[in-house]
């Protein structure tokens, strides 16, 4: 994947290595940026309608997960791959993709 070579090497251009264990607790604070503005643009969900992201922190939750992936030696893209694979499977014998029975 392309977009996970690109983080690669950044990551390598700039001595940002880091273990899996971190690039995960990373992941997981930028996700939670992206509630946080969920959540303030709208009015915990009160207001739907002015719901807001900052296209950035979608960014930069993207860059997390690819430098998760590569630090897991994980081709992201297979990962995707797959992931569709599932859903399609469970779409055909269920109906729904949501894995919820």
């Amino acid at each position: 994947m392309e977009a996970q070579r690109r983080v690669a090497a950044f990551v390598a251009d700039h001595d940002l290595d880091a273990p899996p264990e971190h690039r995960i607790l990373d992941l997981a604070a930028e996700v939670g940026e992206i509630a946080a503005d969920a959540t303030e643009s709208s009015n915990y969900g009160a207001d739907p309608a002015g719901l807001s992201v900052n296209p950035d922190e979608i960014g930069d939750a993207l860059f997390s997960l690819l430098a998760l992936a590569d630090s897991l030696d994980i081709d992201a893209g297979d990962a995707l791959d797959e992931a569709f694979e599932k859903y399609e499977t469970r779409i055909d014998e269920t109906g729904s993709a949501s894995s919820e029975g």
